[in-house]
């Protein structure tokens, strides 16, 4: 994988107010500015919580490759909580059945209309539901597969290629797919028949090998990345 020398490195990423993190009187002020990459606690019946370890190992990374300033942690999310706004990028992931009550979803739009970004992986068996949900959310465009030249992969790490594949699930190509708000901000990011999220879980979970994991938090740093700085 080619690495992209960023000229000006993000020496210093400054959270908009709608997204200033923390709150505690007890957090310093590293703390309530670092970024947390939260998952969506959503109805419905999947599996919302799996892989709690996926954006722990991500954000450590992120840490590592970066000087993004991150917390690494599991936290979690629901759409009608108005602390859904405290995160600049929010995560969905899981398998089988998501629901977002009416209320949810127009939260969720306010959220990404205000400068918010989605990230949703496919675990398997959640593509009807989230294809379903996501048009409650943007009921006048569909889901849009990605161009290989689009910013999100090449904002840090080079993937002249696209979205890599890193689980196999029914023998299809991966898909990198869209929503976008009403000025052509990318503010929903779909990755269908991949599942990076696996990738970046501890390795005993998925027993992925080490180049696979590594190519998984490669393209999820491009993800964070993007969503902080576009």
């Amino acid at each position: 994988m080619k690495y992209i020398h960023i000229l000006f490195l993000i020496l210093s990423l400054s959270v908009p107010p709608l997204f200033a993190q923390g709150g505690g009187a007890n957090e310093n002020d590293a703390s309530t500015s670092a970024i947390v990459l939260a998952r969506i606690k959503y109805s419905g019946g999947g599996d919302w919580y799996n892989d709690q370890s996926a954006e722990v190992n991500l954000l450590k990374y992120v840490a590592e490759k970066t000087t993004i300033n991150v917390r690494p942690t599991f936290e979690s999310v629901e759409l009608s909580s108005d602390k859904l706004f405290n995160y600049p990028i929010v995560f969905l992931t899981g398998h089988g059945n998501i629901n977002f009550t009416d209320t949810e979803a127009k939260h969720l739009r306010s959220y990404l209309d205000n400068g918010g970004f989605l990230y949703i992986d496919d675990d398997y068996g959640l593509d009807t539901a989230v294809r379903r949900e996501m048009r409650k959310v943007f009921p006048e465009q569909e889901l849009r597969e990605l161009p290989f030249s689009h910013n999100l992969y090449h904002s840090f790490f080079d993937f002249p290629n696209g979205l890599p594949k890193i689980h196999e699930h029914d023998d299809k190509a991966p898909e990198g797919l869209g929503l976008f708000t009403e000025d052509n901000r990318l503010c929903v990011f779909y990755t269908y028949e991949t599942n990076p999220s696996d990738g970046w879980a501890d390795p005993e979970v998925h027993n992925d090998p080490p180049e696979k994991r590594e190519t998984a938090l490669q393209i999820g740093t491009n993800i964070i990345v993007y969503a902080l700085t576009n």
